[in-house]
């Protein structure tokens, strides 16, 4: 294959198709973390009348569960793609277990007492979050088998992130009025939360089929009859390698890829600060403005200039490279959560200029970690042989919703601590102590700072430059998006079979 040879083909990965189908995957990724993140501790405390305490060990015990699972659906992911060449079939199956334990979670019926309340809730959300995997992990190892090279991710991630802002935004401001609506509709608390949570299973399934079929077009099924058959980095793990086997490489690649353990440790750290500010935007909107419809436009001022600034961070990453950006983005995160902090003093309006600073930032710590991910998985493939991306995937999606998860638990304890007022739909606390407004403000200012400029240490230890990532074509194992395996695997057997239909690629 000639040096010019990837070209059309990195065009054709890049059609507005594959960014769309791509980047349509946002809708249940940001929907699983923001409406979760948004309403279930608070859907606990406040209509189940579940512990503060409690219902932040429910959320988090939960999602723990990441931890254990997501290594093994990446170990699994890539032996189907070993197999198949194809990681849709686990995609798919998300679009049946997501939505339906989604919707079981906050299917309790009003009445229930909170301790079966609160197990009924682990137990949906435990299955909802495995469901999740099925899907995100494969997603996630997506942006190194679509497409190559530095700048080219950087493109695809940015179209992902606006996506993901917009997510977030359809789901922060209307799940909330999709929960009053049913409310108003069924007269209950519980019909309100099972219509929002209804709302949102049906978006979560057209998603997930949508995005499973990113893979064939960007073959050229259905986009670009022209592409080439095989997908970058198809060398990969053995089929005859066990699912344990494959499973403990994601702990060895803690220890032997530092890219990889410094922007895993950035992100985790990260997605405490943002887990526990989004948890904390009800009990803002509920009891610091005293206005539970707040949380509306709090989420509109965090999105809207999130929505304009992804496609900008793409423009500074380019320019002075994604590491640097990343640290102006974790700069402008700090910098607007400390400003929060004036809400002790004087609770308005005026929250809404650091939220939109937030807003800024947040497209950046999205944008940016998610598109140096693949080239992590690149540069180990060069370097260390490929075969290890669905792993690696696995292992991202556990620290990410894991970090999620310990953000809301952050939240928990501080409520717990502060003295924080539980209500239930048929006896409502009027107002909070001031110690509990106290804790809910620094959960959602100096905490949240105090985080992201942890982040720095591991940050900036992230070893990997411009120069690493675009190595000249020759000297990667892959050869580049869409390159053809040469050869017999690195474990002595041969690559991915080639599927009914395809054409080997020249």
């Amino acid at each position: 294959m000639t040096d010019a040879a990837p070209r059309p083909a990195r065009a054709r990965e890049l059609r507005a198709g594959i960014l769309a189908r791509y980047a349509t995957g946002e809708f249940v990724t940001s929907g699983f973390a923001a409406l979760p993140g948004l309403v279930l501790v608070f859907y606990l405390t406040d209509t189940l009348a579940v512990p503060a305490l409690l219902a932040g060990a429910v959320v988090t015990v939960a999602k723990i569960w990441d931890i254990i699972i997501d290594p093994i659906v990446g170990a699994y992911s890539d032996r189907e793609f070993a197999a198949r060449g194809s990681r849709r079939r686990l995609m798919r199956l998300a679009a049946f277990v997501l939505p339906v334990f989604f919707v079981i979670t906050f299917a309790v019926p009003t009445g229930t007492e909170p301790l079966l309340a609160a197990a009924w809730v682990f137990v949906a959300f435990l299955l909802a979050a495995t469901g999740f995997s099925f899907f995100q992990v494969p997603y996630n190892v997506l942006p190194a088998e679509l497409v190559s090279g530095y700048d080219a991710r950087t493109r695809l991630l940015s179209a992902r992130v606006v996506v993901l802002t917009a997510a977030i935004l359809l789901y922060g401001g209307g799940g909330p009025a999709l929960r009053e609506l049913g409310v108003e509709l069924f007269g209950t608390d519980f019909g309100g939360y099972l219509f929002m949570a209804i709302g949102a299973a049906v978006i979560f399934i057209v998603a997930i089929l949508v995005t499973s079929t990113v893979e064939r077009a960007a073959r050229g099924k259905v986009d670009a009859p022209a592409a080439p058959a095989s997908l970058a980095f198809t060398e990969i793990a053995p089929p005859r390698d066990s699912i344990a086997t494959q499973a403990r490489r994601g702990l060895v690649l803690l220890r032997s890829s530092t890219p990889f353990r410094t922007l895993l440790a950035t992100f985790f750290i990260q997605a405490l600060a943002a887990g526990g500010m989004l948890a904390g935007t009800q009990y803002i909107a509920t009891w610091v403005l005293g206005d539970t419809d707040a949380v509306t436009i709090l989420f509109v001022a965090l999105i809207l200039p999130a929505i304009v600034a992804a496609p900008l961070w793409g423009v500074v990453a380019r320019r002075i490279g994604k590491e640097r950006a990343y640290v102006i983005a974790t700069t402008l995160f700090f910098l607007g959560a400390l400003a929060n902090v004036g809400l002790l003093v004087v609770p308005g309006s005026w929250i809404v200029v650091p939220i939109g600073l937030v807003g800024i930032a947040y497209a950046g710590i999205q944008a940016l970690p998610l598109s140096m991910l693949p080239d992590v998985i690149a540069h180990d493939a060069r370097t260390n042989g490929p075969g290890r991306g669905g792993s690696f995937s696995g292992m991202w999606t556990a620290g990410e919703t894991t970090g999620l998860a310990f953000g809301t638990t952050i939240l928990a304890v501080i409520l717990a601590v502060s003295g924080y007022l539980e209500s239930t739909a048929a006896t409502a606390v009027e107002a909070q102590p001031t110690s509990a407004v106290f804790g809910i403000v620094m959960s959602f200012s100096l905490v949240p700072a105090t985080l992201m400029a942890l982040s720095y240490i591991p940050l900036f230890r992230y070893p990997l430059r411009k120069k690493d990532i675009d190595a000249p074509a020759d000297s990667a194992v892959g050869g580049g998006a869409f390159a053809p395996p040469r050869g017999p695997s690195a474990a002595g057997r041969p690559g991915p079979r080639v599927t009914s239909g395809e054409s080997p690629p020249e």
